[in-house]
């Protein structure tokens, strides 16, 4: 996977920043701030989306490696806690690596290290067609 893909596009505009990055774990941190709000003032459920299936795909992609690529194929994410402003983290971690498809979990925590959302994304392995 090619790291330099994660420096625009929509990872920059959700302004997130990749810690660690491995088949095995992922962080990525964020900074909440108006343009992510909902109208109610607060961290929009979109981006908790964005950022679980983030987090999954890259540890994902990184465990398959050069053997194929991923897809997401069903994201599940719980909002606990409302947050207008300050730092989030996201963790990733593998709940199951099989040969077809991986179970990721991510969990998402504020500045005092409470949970203020989780979720699991289910992703496909895709594999080169062999002729």
């Amino acid at each position: 996977m090619d790291m330099s893909e994660m420096s625009g596009g929509f990872f920059a505009l959700l302004g997130l920043e990749l810690g660690e990055v491995s088949g095995d774990r992922v962080t990525i941190r964020w900074r909440v701030r108006p343009e992510l709000h909902q109208p109610y003032g607060i961290q929009h459920g979109g981006v908790y989306c964005a950022v679980v299936e983030t987090a999954a795909s890259l540890g994902g992609g990184f465990w398959l490696g050069e053997r194929g690529r991923v897809v997401g194929v069903a994201n599940q994410t719980d909002f606990l806690r409302p947050v207008r402003e300050g730092e989030l983290t996201a963790v990733g971690t593998p709940v199951h690596r099989g040969r077809s498809q991986q179970l990721w979990q991510v969990e998402i925590t504020d500045a005092e290290r409470r949970l203020v959302a989780r979720g699991q994304v289910r992703l496909q392995n895709l594999y080169p067609e062999v002729d």
